[in-house]
């Protein structure tokens, strides 16, 4: 099934679909109707999102949650364990250890902002991991997530259907959708951002006109399927930024069917329509938006999920790169492969940047000598894909992040080597 925001049905099993009510006296089955919503019950038709499940035991059957007692570096906000900070930071790629480490317990939180109990902001984890969850289901209820591989393919099993999520495609899993990750092809690696205010939606194109970015049909959602299994599962609870656990002696992968427009979905990025110019000057990056959160402000988001494809540059007289700036908006970098256009080195797949608001940025000295000194032939960029998690809020790191090794302690020094600028003489 294709569309993003659309509304799907789906059965697994022929019948299991009730034909006129979402939730009948009589289910199909003796199957349970459940209504899992992503916004409020009152928000306006366009913007709500919820979905009609029918399983074959009601999800709130289980035992109370404790909390989760394994060492966990997980964050939420409000991000106060270290004071933000204007510099610019950059981090290497994370490895792998010898110890078994699946999804969850991979996650690690760079930094993020807002404040999850009032559902604005984002958390920005990456993940390395180098088992499958095994017998155990996240669930956060604390936003929705973008899953954004950079190694390793995944198979991501939800109540709503199975997606496969490679590098180069990301995933989404709603707000409180109860989701295992297993490993296709060895140890795995990539970012999360962890969405708590509005919705992703794809972005209002403007004068862009009906055509452009990301097309709706490109998002895939699941088909369903379930799991009659009986034997003890643990659930891994995220709600109000700590990690709870519960254990039920089934799977609660028991959705048969299912209908609605709150979904998990998957998009292959390399299906981005990228817009760019055809003249002059170097376009704002929000040309490249796939997907966006809007905030209280108009044009202004609470989260962009930003990529830089493989794409022409024809632009004439024009300094191609990325140039000097500096934002009212936060930017948080990765790179899934090849390499970044503004960045000669240090940038590496796997590894993050993070320049904050007001913060002054741009290329490095190589790269700026050779984009001022090249000839403007019409020049593809091939093989490279780099994006941002951008955001009207400051971004604060976490203390994990100010200390891990991984941290680049001589980023600064990649804006050092710049000659200045020679004047004509002028008569005083």
């Amino acid at each position: 099934m294709t569309g993003f925001g659309n509304h799907f049905a789906t059965e697994a099993v022929a019948g299991a679909l009730p034909v006129g009510r979402n939730s009948p006296q009589h289910a199909p089955y003796g199957l349970y109707a459940e209504q899992l919503s992503g916004t409020a019950f009152t928000a306006p038709r366009s913007e709500n999102r919820r979905s009609w499940l029918y399983r074959m035991r009601p999800s709130a059957g289980h035992p109370p949650f404790a909390l989760y007692e394994r060492k966990c570096l997980v964050r939420s906000g409000p991000f106060d364990e270290v004071p933000a900070t204007p510099n610019r930071l950059r981090w290497d790629a994370p490895g792998f250890g010898d110890a078994p480490v699946d999804f969850v317990d991979g996650l690690v939180t760079y930094a993020g902002n807002g404040d999850v109990a009032a559902t604005t902001g984002c958390a920005i984890h990456l993940y390395a991991a180098n088992q499958s969850m095994i017998d155990r289901v996240y669930c956060c209820a604390d936003g929705e997530l973008l899953i954004v591989p950079q190694m390793g393919s995944l198979r991501i099993v939800t109540e709503m259907g199975v997606l496969t999520a490679a590098p180069l495609q990301i995933a989404i899993v709603p707000r409180g959708v109860r989701f295992r990750v297993e490993l296709s092809n060895g140890p795995a690696r990539g970012y999360v951002c962890e969405n708590y205010g509005a919705l992703f939606r794809l972005p209002e194109l403007g004068p862009i006109g009906s055509n452009g970015l990301a097309n709706p049909r490109d998002f895939e959602a699941p088909a369903a399927a379930f799991e009659d299994v009986e034997r003890p599962v643990e659930i891994v609870y995220k709600f109000m930024g700590r990690l709870w656990t519960t254990v039920l002696d089934h799977s609660p992968f028991d959705v048969v069917a299912w209908h609605g427009n709150l979904t998990p979905a998957r998009y292959d990025l390399r299906r981005f329509n990228a817009m760019n110019t055809v003249s002059f000057d170097h376009p704002d990056p929000s040309i490249f938006t796939v997907l966006t959160s809007p905030s209280d402000m108009p044009g202004t988001a609470n989260i962009d999920f930003v990529i830089f494809p493989p794409r022409w540059m024809v632009a004439e007289d024009t300094f191609r790169p990325p140039w000097f700036h500096r934002n009212v908006m936060s930017e948080f970098m990765g790179l899934i492969e090849g390499v970044y256009d503004a960045k000669a080195d240090g940038f590496l797949p796997g590894g993050a940047s993070l320049h904050n608001r007001m913060s002054a940025h741009g290329p490095d000295v190589a790269s700026y000598e050779q984009a001022i000194a090249t000839d403007l032939a019409p020049h593809r960029i091939e093989d490279s894909m780099a994006f941002m998690f951008e955001s009207r809020h400051v971004i604060h790191p976490t203390r994990w992040a100010m200390e891990t090794p991984l941290l680049q302690g001589d980023y600064d020094e990649c804006w050092t080597g710049f000659a200045k600028a020679r004047l004509p003489d002028i008569e005083s």
